[in-house]
């Protein structure tokens, strides 16, 4: 299981360690991953996916998953959420 968004495609930064003697070692960032479900309201299902919690606060201030995936951009999301993205579009249309 990788550690990355896959709403923000939010993933480990690296950096350092710096000690009271300012000893520098090399670390990682990971990101704060929840492991959430998100309901479409075009769709009218539940989707369980793995968001940072910046994200998931973008998706409560956006209006939800709907409106959110609408607004994101394609190279960002990761295969599932764009798969729920282009049926939430084809949705849209046919209604």
């Amino acid at each position: 299981m990788s550690r990355v968004c896959e709403l923000s495609g939010k993933g480990p930064m690296t950096g350092n360690t710096v000690s009271h003697a300012n000893n520098k070692s090399r670390r990682r960032f990971l990101p704060n991953l929840n492991d959430v479900t998100l309901i479409s309201d075009i769709l009218g299902q539940s989707f369980k996916l793995r968001v940072s919690a910046h994200a998931l606060r973008t998706v409560d201030h956006r209006g939800g998953l709907d409106a959110f995936l609408a607004k994101s951009k394609d190279d960002e999301l990761s295969g599932k959420a764009l798969k729920i993205k282009r049926d939430v579009e084809k949705a849209l249309s046919a209604a």
